[in-house]
């Protein structure tokens, strides 16, 4: 063999070689049960800047969702290690960015296990308009709170909610681009829309019924029991209205793992079972001043006077 035609041979084994390990460096990690045992630690995929559910304090993550995920890690035996996830645009976005497949500026950050996701049978089994199931690289599983939408209040401005359609003569602020928004703007044929405030979140949207912009502010139940927690000197209120024309009201959260990490997810389903027959969540929300809904799934399992909402 010449020696042109041995170097040619060596570049395009070196070029073979070369792509295969950046395919591997830029693969996301298949940390299955044995591995994150092995390892010593679980990354818990949390929202970043989510109160009360998942934020930093004094430098510190701190939350309902931080102190359940510490405590899963605590039961299989390993250390907690955060792994904070900025939302994209969809929950299959934020899915395939942090659970499967990672994202394309950084593929080998990845979490174990993600908080926070419905747990929705409909959702789970969608598909797209080939008849491909959309979410089929993960696996949802593990409710452990019922979430449902809520409205608080100034009783200064408003004696009481006993329906939304006070809001066509009091102003209401949302969260830009949640259903609470949509909801506001299209209800009553539009005739709230002019009354419905955005912000950016709900921190600001009660700031501006602090500063009497606003009359009533609505959010999940969790994020208006943590802001009234906050401002407890106001005087705010939670309201006990319904939502005619919604649709869904309430809605289980349960957690999310890669479907070749079953294993994995059986074991935490475990941890978690246990936290929520025995009480465990409900005290977790308890110490940070909410609300608990026990997930549907377990009223069916435990009965309604079991899985009522504290």
């Amino acid at each position: 063999m010449s020696l042109t035609r041995w170097l040619a041979v060596l570049t395009l084994a070196w070029s073979a070689f070369s792509s295969a390990s950046e395919s591997i460096l830029e693969r996301a990690p298949e940390r299955t049960y044995d591995i994150v045992i092995e390892s010593g630690y679980l990354n818990v995929g949390v929202y970043r800047d989510f109160p009360p559910y998942s934020y930093e304090k004094e430098g510190e993550a701190v939350g309902v969702d931080i102190d359940i995920g510490k405590r899963i890690a605590a039961g299989l035996g390993v250390d907690f290690r955060v792994h904070w996830i900025t939302p994209d645009e969809t929950l299959d976005d934020d899915l395939r960015n942090n659970v499967w497949k990672g994202h394309y500026l950084a593929k080998r950050r990845i979490a174990d296990v993600m908080l926070r996701v419905p747990y929705d049978k409909q959702y789970a089994y969608m598909r797209d308009s080939t008849g491909e199931v959309i979410n089929d690289q993960v696996v949802m599983f593990a409710p452990y709170q019922r979430e449902q939408w809520q409205i608080a209040f100034d009783p200064d401005d408003i004696e009481s909610v006993e329906t939304i359609a006070v809001f066509q003569y009091h102003p209401i602020g949302v969260e830009i681009d949640t259903l609470p928004a949509t909801y506001l703007t299209s209800a009553f044929a539009g005739q709230l829309r002019g009354n419905t405030h955005h912000f950016a979140n709900m921190s600001q949207a009660f700031k501006a019924m602090v500063d009497d912009e606003v009359s009533a502010v609505m959010g999940m139940r969790a994020e208006i029991d943590h802001e009234l927690g906050i401002r407890s000197g106001q005087g705010f209120e939670a309201a006990g209205n319904g939502f005619p024309g919604m649709g869904r009201q309430a809605w289980d959260v349960g957690m999310a793992v890669k479907h070749t990490h079953r294993q994995l997810g059986y074991a935490i389903e475990e941890i978690v079972d246990r936290m929520v027959r025995e009480g465990e969540i409900a005290e977790i929300f308890d110490r940070h001043g909410l609300r608990y809904g026990m997930p549907a799934f377990y009223e069916e399992i435990l009965g309604t006077e079991e899985g009522n909402s504290s």
